[in-house]
């Protein structure tokens, strides 16, 4: 009679042999994980966090603007001299993905933010796209997508946006073709008709802030996560 062989998939490995109806047990040092279990966390196509929650593990700060972590958001501006300015970018490049996140931002004039989408490393200077975080009435369009100039004015009346409030914000990115929701309704659909090199190319996401208007002011953003998309 052929032996019969049960395996659990977690090891060690008991391996139940069954020869003329008695069991036999055997521990093997063998990893007989399903496949399918054993590389999903290296699927890129899966969503996974770029912040901890509890510190900036994985980004970097460029220029003089000061980031922080406080009750679970990372937290930039100016700390109170409208001189400073900088970007917080992922040590990690990425090229055509879904970028999630929450964001709150001051409510003062021109102030604004915005996330750029793939950066160069080592410059506070947008080389890519960027997603603006601002006010419609300032001129500074919530969610619109800028390069050197608009190509979506986004929630242009700013009638989305939640004033001191969390928001959320998902970014497409494939290619020249952006697609923004924010607070999950479609503001942006864009393809750029001029794209660079350098907009193209794999880069870091980073979080801008500067003084406009020689305001000292914040920005905050949490719940932020990736995944990869095919070119």
């Amino acid at each position: 009679m052929r032996p019969k062989v049960i395996v659990s998939p977690v090891p060690p490995v008991i391996v139940r042999r069954v020869i003329g109806g008695q069991p036999v047990k055997a521990i093997l040092a063998v990893l007989l994980v399903p496949a399918s279990l054993l590389f999903a966390g290296d699927d890129p196509s899966v969503w996974r966090d770029l912040f901890n929650g509890k510190d900036l593990e994985g980004w970097k700060s460029i220029g003089t603007a000061v980031w922080k972590v406080e009750d679970g958001a990372i937290v930039g501006g100016q700390d109170g001299d409208p001189k400073r300015a900088g970007l917080l970018a992922t040590v990690e490049p990425f090229q055509d993905f879904e970028l999630e996140l929450e964001f709150m931002i001051d409510e003062h004039g021109k102030y604004n933010s915005g996330v750029y989408l793939r950066n160069d490393p080592d410059t506070a200077r947008r080389t890519g796209y960027q997603i603006n975080i601002g006010r419609g009435e300032a001129e500074e369009y919530c969610a619109g997508v800028f390069t050197d100039r608009w190509l979506s004015k986004g929630d242009e009346k700013d009638t989305i946006r939640k004033k001191l409030e969390w928001n959320k914000l998902w970014i497409r990115a494939q290619g020249a073709h952006i697609v923004v929701k924010l607070n999950d309704v479609q503001v942006a659909d864009v393809t750029d008709p001029q794209p660079t090199p350098k907009s193209l190319q794999k880069g870091v996401i980073g979080f801008q802030t500067y003084g406009a208007e020689g305001h000292a002011g914040w920005v905050k953003f949490r719940r932020i996560r990736i995944r990869a998309i095919a070119p």
